[in-house]
């Protein structure tokens, strides 16, 4: 049973409810890392905004439930001005949608999606993930 979702709920999650399982995602991770996250913003919205989508070659809003912008760790300097500070964007109604049409529970999807996004902040490309993922499972 979900510590934030209730049996029965008869409404979607809002964006404070994100808030608190991304946060409480981001707890679960080893402490080096949530170390190397300072700094890192975590944004719930709706969805990927149009200019994204294009940027990304993606059709359906859907289909993002999560992205990772700024520089990975190990491309940043202190020389670099003027920069937006690292985010990490998670997409509500996308990953509402997952978990209707999955079953698989809320908290895991957003644990899913942060990991995968922390990775990209960790310089971890796409195909290195699924190969982590690939030897864990």
């Amino acid at each position: 049973m979900s510590l934030f979702v209730s049996e029965g709920q008869t409404y979607a999650p809002d964006r404070g409810m994100f808030e608190r399982l991304a946060d409480e995602a981001v707890q679960r991770l080893p402490e080096p890392f949530r170390r190397l996250l300072d700094g890192v913003v975590f944004r719930i919205e709706e969805f990927a905004e149009e200019e994204v989508l294009r940027e990304l070659g993606i059709d359906n809003a859907f289909d993002l439930t999560g992205l990772y912008t700024g520089r990975p760790i190990g491309e940043q300097s202190s020389m670099l001005s003027g920069e937006l500070p690292a985010m990490i964007h998670l997409y509500r109604r996308p990953l509402l949608n997952e978990w209707a049409e999955t079953g698989v529970s809320l908290e895991a999807l957003v644990t899913h999606v942060i990991v995968h996004e922390v990775g990209h902040h960790f310089g971890f490309s796409d195909d290195d993930m699924h190969a982590i993922e690939d030897a864990a499972g």
